[in-house]
């Protein structure tokens, strides 16, 4: 970097008041999950109060002082603007958002106009959820000095309790629950499971995405046993992730939270959610729904399924070879050459087992696709859509789909995504879908939907939901931050033994 492009951060030896402040803004890092000492907090602290007090001669190393405070605020403001690491070092098909802030010139100019602080705190993600998640952060941090959290729970009688059974860490549990706001300080001191309890276990399952039933069984007992300081590095994985998300300057958008299995749909004008419901995604095991950022383009009513050739070749054509009734039951038909071919016979079969042939479903109520779906192009085909299989959706885990995403009410999501065309009534959207004929309809603006990975929340009511890792994404990120802090760590030491000026 050229001289004139470092901030004047000292001026006749003395630090300026954009020096004093960026150093509090590095000694501040931990406030959004991040090392302060990945910056060198502590070392730019100690030289900057002695330049301060006027205990150093005025020209003894200013120069590389200030060009290495200047390096330290650019790393800070690009690891908070666009996350520490690379998001395709986690997710190889990670489409990630285009570099539009340069930190270099982003910091000159703040510092020039007095502004530091302020800019600083505009490169973070603009999300109401970052700043929730700030908050949980530090509160999470305090209640891991709490003592009633640092020990287990005793073990369960029979691996299972329900109200009213004697239970030897009642009381552990109550002070556990309360600390947690899940239940009143106080409430019990007995060793009975009551049911004043249950009724803070039941709030506690509710904000860990388990069964609202007040019994503390496996799942339960395991959530309840989970460190504290397993909750902040949550907390901290998924303030990571929110940097990756591109600033939306559209008014509106849809985000769907994978470990969640909700669909959100924003007015970001007011940062209010307009639609929330239960989805169903794809399956851990092997279907699992991958990370974007997409344009929705078009509604299709009453929509075709065109099943994917690995689905038709693995489940389909034997199921068909089994029970040939299937084929008239679901409504399949081949197509060939854009061709139907409404037959059930051996040979077609067999064509579809050499890609000569594709099967696709009809519209109508077995329709997998359900009667809409929502397409917002992309790499891996993946898109919204209803589903006969509605029952799925009372379930507390849904990844049962084969990628795509399966939505509880496609009316209230249709009506949102067509709330700019307002020809489209309700009564003309469900004379759409219920027609049973196919039909596409190209959106008059484009609208923004996030499939995101958040196993962290803050809702409307300020309290802290966690959700499973079903992926093992945040295991996979957690790997790669311990990485590069290390790497940040070998590059510190060798800073030191080098000098600072490197």
């Amino acid at each position: 970097m050229l001289a004139d492009d470092i901030p004047a951060w000292f001026s006749n030896g003395r630090p300026s008041a954009e020096a004093i402040q960026a150093v509090q803004i590095l000694q501040a890092a931990d406030l959004d999950g991040l090392n302060p000492e990945d910056y060198q907090a502590s070392l730019f602290a100690r030289i900057v109060e002695e330049a301060r007090r006027g205990a150093s001669p005025a020209n003894d190393g200013k120069a590389d002082n200030a060009a290495a405070l200047t390096r330290a605020m650019e790393r800070f403001i690009s690891d908070l603007h666009y996350g520490r690491v690379n998001p395709l070092d986690v997710h190889a098909s990670f489409k990630a958002p285009r570099r539009q802030l340069i930190p270099a010139e982003y910091l000159r100019q703040a510092v020039a106009g007095h502004a530091l602080a302020a800019s600083v705190r505009a490169a973070a993600p603009q999300l109401p959820l970052y700043r929730h998640l700030q908050q949980a952060l530090a509160a999470y941090r305090e209640l891991a000095r709490n003592p009633a959290l640092q020990r287990p729970l005793p073990p369960l009688p029979a691996n299972r309790i329900a109200p009213g059974q004697p239970y030897a860490g009642a009381r552990d549990l109550g002070q556990r629950l309360a600390a947690w706001g899940d239940t009143s300080p106080g409430a019990e001191a007995g060793t009975i499971y009551t049911e004043a309890m249950a009724d803070g276990v039941k709030a506690f399952q509710l904000r860990h995405g388990l069964a609202v039933d007040g019994v503390i069984g496996k799942s339960t007992f395991a959530a309840l046993n989970i460190s504290v300081a397993a909750r902040v590095r949550q907390i901290e994985l998924t303030l990571e992730r929110l940097r990756w998300t591109p600033l939306l300057t559209n008014q509106r958008m849809i985000v769907v939270n994978i470990p969640e299995f909700v669909l959100r749909a924003y007015d970001t004008k007011d940062r209010s959610v307009r639609v929330s419901m239960n989805v169903i995604v794809g399956k851990a095991m092997d279907k699992r729904t991958p990370l974007f950022v997409e344009d929705m383009q078009f509604i299709e009513f009453s929509p075709y399924w065109n099943i994917p050739a690995s689905i038709a070749k693995s489940e389909v054509v034997p199921r068909l070879r089994r029970d040939p009734a299937y084929f008239q039951a679901q409504g399949l038909e081949f197509v060939s050459a854009g061709a139907v071919v409404p037959d059930l016979t051996p040979a077609n079969l067999d064509a579809v087992m050499h890609n000569q042939m594709k099967l696709r479903q009809r519209p109508g109520p077995a329709n997998a696709l359900g009667d809409i779906k929502f397409v917002f192009p992309n790499s891996d085909n993946i898109y919204l859509h209803h589903t006969p299989a509605i029952d799925l959706f009372d379930r507390n885990r849904r990844d049962f789909s084969h990628g795509c995403i399966r939505v509880e009410d496609p009316m209230a999501l249709a009506k949102f995504v067509l709330n700019g065309q307002p020809e489209w009534t309700e009564q003309r959207i469900r004379k759409a879908m219920d027609s049973g004929k196919s039909a596409t309809l190209r959106l008059k603006q484009r609208l923004p939907v996030v499939i995101a990975y958040a196993t962290v929340i803050v809702k409307n009511d300020d309290r802290v939901y966690f959700f499973d890792d079903i992926y093992g994404n945040d295991r996979l990120l957690d790997m790669a931050l311990r990485k590069e802090e290390k790497s940040r760590l070998d590059e510190r030491k060798r800073i030191v033994k080098q000098g600072l000026s490197g």
